[in-house]
């Protein structure tokens, strides 16, 4: 049997502004320690780091009082330094998309009737670092896609939705079983193995 493959980085950190954006409640870093690795299944030894990176990109607030240190989010505020955050990132994709096709293009016409020089060779290294910093802004921007309030609340929907099918056909099922029973007579049990349904069926949570 493989082992259960444990949660990323961005999955904890979507996961724990889930805690925040339900409650929408201000925590001590100690709640969050309880709560995360219950509730969300983040490790209990790395829920300090996942905050923090979170604090770190202005996700979270943090406020000390007294001698307590205190954490909340709440999705409006959230969603604006997203998008922010996300404006700021494709508006430097972009300043560095036109930079590089300047100097492709600049260093396309030093190839015409020339040999190889030391400026080639300086536009051809610094192209090669735009297009390296320009895989990190894309990989910047779809790690802030993944923590979107917008997304958390459509997967939130999506899963109630998915709930509320299963419980339906629930529903079908014992309505079943029962016109069974009172028909022919069948026992319950008899019904359950004849069928696949297996003994703990019940609705979801």
């Amino acid at each position: 049997m493989s082992k259960k493959r444990g949660l990323s980085v961005e999955e904890k950190r979507t996961r724990m502004m889930e805690i925040f954006f339900e409650t929408k409640d201000v925590f001590q870093l100690k709640d969050i320690e309880k709560i995360a690795p219950k509730e969300k299944g983040i490790t209990a030894m790395s829920v300090k780091e996942v905050l923090q990176s979170l604090v770190d990109d202005s996700m979270v607030d943090t406020d000390r009082i007294g001698t307590s240190n205190y954490f909340w989010a709440f999705p409006s505020k959230a969603l604006h330094a997203k998008k922010r955050k996300l404006e700021e990132l494709q508006n430097q994709f972009s300043e560095y998309n036109q930079k590089k096709k300047s100097l492709q293009e600049t260093t396309e016409k030093s190839k015409i009737g020339r040999e190889d020089t030391a400026e080639r060779a300086a536009l051809t290294k610094e192209v090669t670092t735009l297009q390296k910093k320009k895989e990190q802004l894309k990989a910047e921007i779809d790690k802030y896609k993944e923590c979107d309030p917008d997304i958390i609340e459509e997967v939130r929907q999506a899963n109630k939705v998915s709930k509320e099918a299963a419980n339906r056909w629930t529903d079908n099922i014992f309505a079943v079983k029962s016109w069974a029973k009172r028909k022919f007579g069948f026992e319950e049990s008899k019904i359950d193995k004849t069928f696949g349904i297996p003994e703990d069926f019940d609705y979801v949570d």
